[in-house]
């Protein structure tokens, strides 16, 4: 039997249970609490969803385990010295989905949504200047898979796009910045910075006040990566400076945001409920027995995350 390690409700691991025998049939999946000692001890891989690491620690013989999310920074803060591979789902969805979100977002701030709302409410009637989208900068901190599909989506809507990411890249129509340097570039030239990047040591509070401050007066930012790599009281204070015209939040530190969180009441912030890219069980489980199906058929572990990177 191969397990589902997970913190879900019920429900949630009932369904997942369903599509992975669906897209399996010629496998069997159960909960970790079904498991028999024998089947614990023997166990060599497992599928985790936001897993109870105490669980985790009754396999044994844990060679990989296969996580359902794309994000994987709590599993690698659990486990700094695993002695079992962690596989993040790469799903070409996901990035599609990401991508989708990226550019109805950008447009959002393109074309002065939030400007024209707060005229909604004060019934005033006073158009704004138009900016064309191939004078519109936009930068994009990480360009991994998610990244990149959405850097070439939004060169496909005509807009100026520049990325960063931590090892030199090339992309057709893309600006390709890396190192230290290169973000201080992107950073000055964006007048819309989309955050795509991994939550790790180095971008824990990578945007704080002093990298907030090197974006361009007027400026937007989009956070669809991790609450965390935000410092919330320096975007607060550049919103009220107004030196940022406008954050969309889909991340927080703490999610659900809390009802007494002043993002909730302010003019300038639009939160989500963490909804830009949602796993998508059918694609996933594709994924999922992909994997699965390499490893039994090779012995060979997928792709899996360099701990020391944190992704």
């Amino acid at each position: 039997m191969i397990p589902l390690v997970s913190t879900l409700t019920v429900a949630e691991q009932q369904a997942w249970l369903a599509s992975l025998s669906k897209h399996m049939p010629e496998r069997s999946f159960g909960l970790f609490s079904e498991l028999s000692q024998t089947q614990k001890s023997t166990c060599e891989f497992a599928i985790v969803a936001n897993p109870d690491p105490n669980e985790l620690t009754d396999l044994p013989h844990l060679k990989w385990v296969q996580s359902l999310w794309a994000g994987v920074e709590r599993m690698v803060a659990a486990f700094p010295e695993a002695g079992f591979k962690i596989v993040r789902l790469v799903d070409p969805h996901l990035a599609e989905t990401m991508s989708e979100a990226v550019l109805a977002w950008t447009l959002f701030l393109h074309r002065d949504m939030p400007y024209y709302a707060r005229q909604q409410a004060q019934a005033t009637w006073q158009p704004r200047l138009m900016v064309r989208a191939v004078e519109r900068r936009v930068g994009i901190l990480g360009l991994g898979e998610l990244g990149k599909a959405s850097a070439l989506r939004l060169v496909e809507n005509g807009f100026s796009v520049s990325g960063w990411s931590r090892q030199a890249k090339q992309i057709s129509g893309v600006t390709c910045l890396h190192g230290e340097q290169g973000m201080q570039q992107l950073l000055e030239s964006s007048d819309i910075l989309v955050c795509l990047l991994p939550l790790t040591a180095a971008t824990q509070s990578l945007l704080n006040e002093q990298t907030l401050s090197l974006l361009p007066a007027g400026a937007s930012l989009i956070n669809f990566a991790r609450g965390a790599i935000v410092d919330d009281s320096a975007l607060k204070l550049k919103l009220d400076q107004g030196h940022l015209s406008h954050a969309v939040l889909d991340v927080f530190q703490q999610e659900p945001l809390a009802s007494d969180n002043d993002y909730w009441g302010r003019h300038n912030v639009t939160v989500l409920p963490h909804i830009s890219a949602p796993t998508h069980m059918t694609s996933a489980c594709q994924v999922v027995a992909k994997n699965i199906n390499y490893y039994h058929e090779t012995g060979q572990i997928p792709t899996a995350v360099d701990m020391t990177r944190g992704y």
